[in-house]
């Protein structure tokens, strides 16, 4: 119980969005592509995901690698192979239904409008090929057809079968309450009972009521009759009312009643149930399987420090940190993902002592802390203070025998320096850089830079150099008694 409670809090926000992003994607796919080629293969290519994933924990490297080369190949070979279906599924939707739709919303074509613009047709002699889906998919049935998403009116089907239109020929695709293909191809009836006056749009549409639960509507051009294919028959249409009766009773047959809706509802919750697992599993394969340990050394940065207080010295400049985590995600680790952050606000003059815990740590989701090295770091600050220091010119060596100097001056003789309160209080004089003696022979005047004793120290008013004037007398040779 207590490793579960750990886990749980060890969790972030981004773990909990990548989980719930990555499930939604996946039940968005299941609800496209259901019932189609392309969901068997996806299932297919994520069974080879998972034994990849588990050849690559037992070691067999290169069972992982060949898995691994062909999971990568059946991608592609989905894009190829069934790129019909894809393009079907993508462009017969608007992008909220794809993001968003419902497979639940019934929107019950207009069975008035079809059975009025059927009659019409049937009445000018223009011939048309209508199909109404019921429950089998039709993506792998019909071919060639022109993707239109455009709502059921009288005037739309008499544009798509009037005989100008290159349209005209095919089937057009009723799908809801909207249509979705004109000009399709549908397979033809090889049956050779038919009677001699059916044409080819009768057997086109025998042919996909062979082969679905579809009902099919055929207008011939040339008896101005109206034929109805279902269930792999045909029956002829008198009039407009038992067409209507036809259609209502297709749509009926094939709509969801309330039980059939609770049903599906409760496949769509298991569908969203199983993804969520599924996603979980996965994620938990990258993130916590198979850990991998590895050690970096991290700079300490400080944040938040007050300006009137200055990092005289630390402890440690760098933590040593033993970071977890799924081997793909430590190995692909850059140092500069990994920070350790102390916060000085309310940090005082003196010796501060800071734990280093998780919060101070910033590293990637998916990796952990198993170690920190070490547990704690003193930090001493002191205040920042100005002061007015003299500035002396810094000999050194031995003048050339008989030399003497006399005068010595330094412009300016003081300057203001800032830097840490004890550091100043330690340093009553500063120096100029090192003056060669050994290369004076006379009165002359050099530019020297000034010294700092402490790095801490800075110079805030005045340059950085200072003028040095010397005067050289030669000594008075000393009198023998």
């Amino acid at each position: 119980m207590a490793a579960i409670i750990n886990f749980l809090v060890s969790l972030t926000w981004q773990d909990v969005v990548d989980v719930l992003l990555c499930s939604y994607i996946v039940f968005r796919l299941y609800i496209l592509f259901r019932g189609t080629a392309v969901l068997r293969v996806l299932i297919g290519i994520l069974l080879l995901v998972v034994a990849q994933r588990f050849t690559s924990f037992l070691g067999l490297v290169l069972t992982s690698w060949a898995i691994q080369g062909i999971t990568a190949a059946a991608a592609l070979i989905i894009i190829v192979i069934f790129r019909n279906e894809i393009r079907s599924v993508l462009q017969a939707r608007h992008l909220t239904a794809i993001l968003w739709g419902s497979p639940l919303k019934n929107h019950q074509a207009p069975v008035e409008t079809i059975a009025e613009s059927l009659c019409e047709l049937a009445q000018k002699r223009c011939g048309a090929l209508l199909v109404i889906p019921g429950n089998n998919d039709l993506s792998d049935s019909l071919h060639s057809g022109t993707p239109l998403d455009c709502r059921i009116t009288r005037e739309a089907l008499l544009s798509i079968f009037w005989p100008g239109n290159p349209l005209h020929d095919g089937a057009a695709l009723i799908q809801d309450n909207r249509i979705t293909q004109a000009g399709a191809v549908l397979p033809v009836s090889t049956r050779s009972d038919l009677p001699s006056h059916y044409g080819t749009r009768h057997r086109a549409a025998l042919g996909l009521a062979e082969r679905s639960d579809a009902l099919i509507l055929a207008v011939s051009e040339e008896h101005g009759t109206i034929t109805a294919a279902v269930n792999g028959q045909l029956k002829n249409v008198a009039g407009r009312e038992e067409l209507t009766r036809v259609l209502q009773q297709h749509l009926q047959q094939h709509t969801e009643h309330h039980e059939r809706s609770q049903r599906e509802k409760k496949k769509l919750i298991a569908a969203a149930g199983a993804s969520v697992a599924l996603v979980i599993s996965i994620w938990f394969g990258f993130t916590r399987g198979a850990d991998t340990f590895m050690a970096f050394e991290v700079p300490i940065e400080y944040t938040n420090r007050d300006p009137a207080l200055d990092i005289v010295d630390a402890s440690v400049n760098t933590i040593k940190l033993f970071l977890g985590g799924s081997g793909s995600l430590v190995k692909s680790l850059q140092p500069e993902q990994v920070r350790v952050r102390i916060d000085l606000r309310s940090a005082t003059p003196g010796i501060n002592t800071y734990s280093i815990t998780a919060d101070q740590i910033q590293i990637p989701p998916g990796i952990f802390v198993r170690k920190i090295e070490p547990l704690s770091v003193d930090v001493v600050l002191d205040m920042i203070v100005q002061k007015k220091l003299p500035v002396q010119a810094d000999w050194s060596g031995t003048l050339p025998e008989g030399l003497v100097i006399t005068t010595c001056a330094v412009e300016p003789a003081e300057v203001l320096v800032e830097g840490p309160q004890h550091v100043l209080a330690d340093t009553p004089t500063l120096y100029t850089e090192k003056i060669d003696a050994q290369t004076v022979t006379e009165s002359s005047t050099f530019s020297v830079p000034i010294a700092l004793s402490q790095p801490a120290l800075r110079i805030i008013s005045g340059p950085d150099r200072v003028i040095v004037r010397f005067t050289v007398e030669r000594r008075a040779p000393q009198s023998r008694n």
